[in-house]
C-alpha cells in the first residue's frame, strides 16, 4: 500500500513538472513588437537585455530597466557589418535612448496609453551631404538610419481573449532626431497573438509617412535604402526557451519598401528578462 502511494506521488510530481515547465517560461506582455512600441512597460525592478542581429551583419544591443511599474528607460548601441568580412563601424558615437511612461492602465473597456521616445532606427546610420545649392552649399543633409526611428510617440494597446490573448496596438509618432527631406507625422499599428503559453506571433505595419518623400535623384544616386512610400510590414515569432529567456525570428520589410533591396530581411533577436 505504501509503495503504491509512493508511485502515485512520483507520478503526480512528474505531471506537475510537465505542466509547470512551460508555464514557468511563458511570455510576458510585449513592450515592443518587431520594431514598434506597445503601451506595455517593464515592472519596477525588472530589466531586459536584448541582442538583435540584423541586416548586413549589423548587431544592436539594448538594455531597458523598469524604474516603476509605469516608467521604463533604456539605451541601445549598434555596430554595422559586425558579422561578415566588411569593415565594422559604429552607427553613432553616443547610445540611442528609449523612454516610456504609461499614462493610463488598460480597463475592460479602455486601452492602456503610453507616451515615449525611441531614437533607435534600424540598419546603417548614414551621414551624407547630398547635392549643392547655387552658392555651393549642401542642399540636403542626410543624417538617418535606413529605417528611421519611431521618435516621440503616443501609443494605445488593448488585449482581447480570442483563442488565447490577442493584443492590438496603434500609435502616432514624430521623428525629430534624424535629418532628410521628409519630417511628416507617422502612424503605426500592430498585433500580438498568443499561439501557446510559450509562443507568440507578431504582425505590424509602420506607415513610414516620414520617409515617403525621399525620391530626390541625388539621394537615389547614393544608393541609400530610403523608403519607397509603401510603408514597412513586419512579422515575427517569439519563443520562450527558458524562464526569462526568449528567442525571436523576425521578417522585416515584407513589402520591400526600402529602395535598392530585392528580398525582405531575416533577423534574429534574443531577449533576457529578469529582476534585480
Amino acid at each position: 500500500m505504501n509503495e503504491g502511494r509512493h508511485l502515485w506521488r512520483q507520478f503526480g510530481s512528474m505531471a506537475l513538472l510537465l505542466v509547470a515547465a512551460p508555464l514557468a517560461a511563458q511570455m510576458p506582455p510585449p513592450v515592443m513588437l518587431v520594431t514598434i512600441p506597445t503601451a506595455g512597460t517593464l515592472a519596477r525592478g525588472e530589466y531586459e537585455v536584448e541582442l538583435l542581429m540584423q541586416t548586413n551583419g549589423g548587431v544592436l544591443g539594448r538594455l531597458a530597466v523598469g524604474f516603476t511599474d509605469r516608467f521604463t528607460i533604456g539605451m541601445s548601441y549598434g555596430v554595422s557589418e559586425f558579422i561578415g568580412d566588411g569593415q565594422p563601424r559604429l552607427n553613432r558615437l553616443v547610445p540611442e535612448a528609449q523612454i516610456k511612461y504609461r499614462l493610463y492602465d488598460e480597463t475592460l473597456t479602455l486601452p492602456a496609453i503610453s507616451l515615449g521616445i525611441d531614437s533607435q532606427g534600424r540598419g546603417t546610420f548614414w551621414e551624407q551631404e547630398v547635392g549643392l545649392d547655387s552658392a555651393g552649399a549642401p542642399r540636403i543633409i542626410m543624417e538617418r538610419y535606413d529605417v528611421k526611428a519611431i521618435g516621440a510617440y503616443l501609443v494605445a494597446s488593448k488585449n482581447w481573449k480570442v483563442l488565447g490573448n490577442l493584443g492590438s496596438h496603434i500609435g502616432i509618432s514624430k521623428n525629430f532626431m534624424e535629418q532628410d527631406s521628409d519630417d511628416d507625422l507617422n502612424l503605426f499599428f500592430g498585433f500580438d497573438m498568443e499561439i501557446s503559453p510559450t509562443i507568440t506571433a507578431f504582425l505590424e505595419y509602420n506607415a513610414a509617412l516620414d520617409d515617403n518623400n525621399n525620391n530626390d535623384d541625388d539621394i537615389r544616386d547614393l544608393k541609400l535604402t530610403v523608403g519607397d512610400g509603401i510603408g514597412y510590414l513586419n512579422g515575427g515569432l517569439r519563443l520562450a526557451m527558458a524562464p526569462g529567456l526568449y528567442m525571436e525570428f523576425d521578417f522585416v520589410d515584407i513589402l520591400l519598401n526600402k529602395g535598392q533591396v530585392k528580398n525582405f530581411s531575416r533577423e534574429l533577436k534574443v531577449n533576457f528578462l529578469t529582476f534585480f
